[in-house]
């Protein structure tokens, strides 16, 4: 049975230009939209590499597609997608705003919690009731939980990336930060950064792989998510993730 569904599951993956016989057509290029944000995506002397990036790698592969990527600050890709300028983006959370624009395809990214970050005791968030008369860092264009979202009571500084954050916060720019468990405990670490994480945290949700409502990618879903269902069942999506956990605990 395993085997039949791998097979199955192999053919779904087979590109659309690979089954037309003896025609040349080219392959797909998708344009992927990415941010600086280690250890999803990292950008770094023009390689793209980081979590979400090697597994969108992995199932391209299986596509035969050709990518190719545009880097800007998070909220600037959002732009992008929804101005059908980049096909693809690599890691947004389902909100209701985002749907008018991005069709959430492949639910491709493990969970992580949302911490509060913080150097001083008397910042340390106990409770949601302390994050009022506190500023906190948050990157610009990220969702992180509904309440915390839509609370206009909260003071937040925003910045284009973490490593900014972490860098406010340790000058008393910001009382703290908050930010997803993976990105920021590797972001303190790689800038040495003096912090403790606050006992009040948030579940995570699974972040997603979304297609540009305009882009002609979109009539691609169903091969992601096949693609997707293949590098699960090889292992090899596990292999990503244990691999970046144990970058992060190091």
């Amino acid at each position: 049975m395993r085997a039949l569904t791998l097979m199955v599951l192999a053919l779904m993956a087979i590109p659309g230009w690979a089954q037309q016989g003896t025609e040349t057509i080219e392959p797909l290029t998708v344009t992927v939209g990415v941010n600086h944000a280690p250890p999803y995506r990292i950008i770094s002397n023009g390689e793209r590499t980081g979590l979400y990036v090697d597994i969108f790698e992995e199932i391209a592969a299986r596509l035969g597609w050709n990518v190719r990527y545009r880097e800007a600050p998070f909220r600037r890709v959002l732009r992008l997608a929804e101005e059908g300028q980049v096909d693809i983006v690599l890691g947004p959370l389902r909100t209701e705003d985002r749907e008018r624009f991005l069709e959430f395809v492949a639910p491709a990214f493990p969970p992580e919690r949302r911490l509060f970050f913080y150097q001083t005791d008397t910042h340390r968030i106990d409770g949601y009731s302390d994050l009022y008369g506190r500023v906190i860092g948050v990157l610009d264009g990220s969702s992180y939980f509904p309440r915390f979202d839509e609370d206009d009571e909260l003071m937040k500084e925003r910045a284009p990336r973490y490593e900014n954050l972490m860098l406010m916060m340790e000058r008393g720019r910001v009382d703290v930060v908050i930010a997803p468990e993976l990105v920021g405990k590797y972001t303190v670490a790689k800038l040495g950064v003096s912090a403790s994480v606050s006992p009040f945290f948030v579940p995570g949700e699974r972040s997603f792989i979304a297609v540009a409502k305009k882009s002609n990618v979109l009539a691609y879903a169903a091969d992601i998510r096949a693609a997707f269902k293949l590098i699960e069942m090889e292992g090899i999506y596990e292999d990503l993730v244990l691999k970046y956990l144990e970058i992060e605990s190091q």
